[in-house]
């Protein structure tokens, strides 16, 4: 029998690359989300039966000790980036992960894969969250192997993607903390790290970034190009942009939840005031003889389709340059 893995928020924008990757290897693997219909584009990852979504409800004891009965491995990849109701940063990021860690070393669990992210010392509720679920993971399961990348990017992010998207509908692109350096990874280099980390194969704490460090309005300006589009990257003070943050926030709170605030938070604001890179002294992608890929060779791959004309743009611009060599 192959071992098996439970992956909390396997189904997510981390967790399906890590579910994939495991699948290949020959993991039986437990999908733990909180909506088990909505996860099942992740059973053609492995064969027939090998991979499985599981109800889980992460701030429930009872629900991630089911899922986690009788697994090999645990990895929890779960986090969110906008608190909403009873699914608060602390409950999720901190509590969450020091529920799982508790669970798992009660189990007898061999291995223990948690993810967080570089915070950079932030002094936001996102931050404090990730650093306090840390904590919480290395008192119930020492052994714990704990993983920080910087901002991911990939086919389904949230980063690229929704800076894409608003520039179909501005003549300008509003950001705030644009001098903040990212060292962007690509998040199949991270999943690569945490299969590592499962099979036993890398250990302690490790901080991952891509090979490209640059400043927020230097990697809007660098889509821009990928999508072949002319806009204003315009950066807000961080007064103003915690102002609009706070508006977005109250729309929320006063909608009950039917608006999300997917624009802009106060957190994220605060967020953005610290650097977001590889720390000196840590752990990174070189101590596994792994290089990152660049931004460069993947962002066109799923960006196209915020050109002008799509994926016509790069037929036009051959035709283009044709004429202009025949002339």
């Amino acid at each position: 029998m192959s071992k098996l893995v439970t992956i909390y928020g396997g189904s997510g924008f981390v967790g399906r690359y890590i579910t994939r990757r495991m699948a290949k290897e020959g993991w039986r693997i437990r999908v733990a989300v909180r909506r088990p219909n909505e996860a099942t584009f992740v059973k053609p990852y492995g064969a027939v039966g090998q991979v499985e979504p599981v109800l889980c409800n992460i701030r429930d004891d009872a629900s991630v000790a089911a899922a986690m009965v009788g697994a090999d491995a645990v990895i929890n990849c779960v986090g969110i980036l906008n608190a909403q109701g009873k699914n608060s940063f602390g409950a999720i990021q901190a509590e969450g992960a020091g529920r799982v860690a508790r669970l798992a070393a009660q189990e007898g669990v061999e291995t223990l894969v948690h993810m967080s992210a570089i915070t950079g010392g932030a002094q936001s509720d996102y931050a404090k969250s990730k650093a306090l679920g840390e904590e919480q993971v290395l008192e119930h399961f020492p052994a714990a192997t704990i993983l920080r990348p910087s901002v991911m990017f990939g086919t389904e992010d949230q980063f690229f993607n929704k800076f894409a998207a608003m520039t179909r509908f501005s003549p300008v692109l509003p950001i705030t903390g644009g001098a903040t350096k990212f060292q962007p990874v690509h998040v199949d280099d991270v999943a690569q790290v945490a299969v590592l980390a499962a099979n036993g194969k890398a250990s302690g704490i490790y901080e991952l970034g891509g090979p490209d460090v640059m400043t927020f309005k230097a990697l809007m300006q660098e889509m821009l190009d990928v999508i072949m589009r002319r806009r204003g990257v315009v950066n807000l003070p961080s007064g103003i942009a915690s102002l609009m943050g706070g508006v977005f926030d109250g729309l929320q709170k006063l909608t009950g939840g039917l608006f999300t605030n997917t624009v802009l938070t106060r957190d994220q604001v605060k967020s953005l005031a610290k650097d977001n890179v590889v720390s000196k002294g840590q752990k990174t992608f070189a101590d596994l003889g792994i290089q990152p890929v660049a931004m460069a060779s993947i962002l066109p791959g799923y960006l196209w389709r915020f050109r002008p004309h799509g994926q016509y743009d790069a037929i036009q611009s051959s035709a283009k340059n044709m004429r202009q060599s025949r002339s």
